[in-house]
């Protein structure tokens, strides 16, 4: 049997939850999805200490233009 806490968080925070809510998935593994992996970052610490000023500009303007076409609304 899994335990059950409840937890206080802003309506913001709510609003931010139910967008990223799938339809078949419970607040639960929403939550888990959207952790999950994140110490893991912690591995790519300076990843990109290599690349020249311009190399670093054309990801960022590409990563700026998948977020565009990702982004809701």
């Amino acid at each position: 049997m899994m335990a059950h806490k409840t937890l206080t968080i802003s309506e913001e925070a709510y609003k931010r939850l139910v967008q990223a809510k799938k339809n078949d998935e419970s607040f639960t593994e929403v939550i888990i999805r959207l952790t999950s992996g994140r110490a893991n970052l912690l591995n790519h610490a300076g990843a990109w200490a290599d690349l020249e000023e311009a190399d670093v500009e054309t990801v960022f303007g590409e990563i700026g233009e998948a977020w565009e076409k990702w982004k809701p609304g």
